[in-house]
């Protein structure tokens, strides 16, 4: 049956709405996934708070025609697949990599755009190893604090030892006065 104009507006519109508001889009290829395997990326994806769609590829190329994304026309061939995600790009990175190698490296990744900018399969796979982005923020946190709680510890020490100075003297003159 085929789709009215209307409704590929329609399609067209709402897909154009996604790839304005992700911040982290992947092109995947998921020729050579079954149904069930999809479904099991679509849930893994959703759990990870990303959305995953199969896009017809000329539907995509209307919807991405107006907005300011850099250019993946040349991206959509083939069987297509859009890896939608808010902030982080490291989770759905992740998802789709450890997925992937599970079954037979499917999907692919074609390409990816993270905050508007285009990044090559090498450095998706390069995102795919980094912790995820709260991990990096306690990390960078931990390290900011680091020197302030061993400056801390230092001057607990001083006082610590002007404390017992101070109680060494008084007990001095304590024994001196009663000398």
């Amino acid at each position: 049956m085929a789709m009215t104009l209307e409704k590929k507006q329609t399609i067209a519109d709402e897909l154009a709405q996604r790839f304005e508001a992700a911040g982290t889009i992947y092109l995947t290829d998921f020729t050579g996934l079954d149904v069930q395997a999809m479904t099991e990326l679509r849930a893994r994806l959703r759990e990870g708070g990303v959305e995953y769609q199969v896009a017809k590829n000329t539907l995509a190329r209307r919807a991405l025609e107006s907005l300011d994304l850099p250019e993946l026309a040349d991206h959509l061939r083939g069987p297509t697949g859009v890896v939608f995600g808010a902030e982080d790009p490291v989770v759905p990175a992740k998802i789709v990599r450890d997925f992937a190698k599970e079954h037979d490296e499917r999907p692919s990744v074609k390409v990816g755009v993270v905050g508007r900018r285009v990044i090559t399969t090498e450095e998706f796979s390069r995102l795919a190893e980094l912790p995820p982005r709260d991990a990096l923020l306690a990390s960078i946190m931990g390290s900011l604090t680091a020197p302030v709680a061993g400056i801390v510890q230092i001057l607990n020490g001083l006082l610590r030892d002007i404390a017992y100075m101070a109680g060494e003297v008084a007990r001095k003159r304590e024994e001196g006065a009663a000398d």
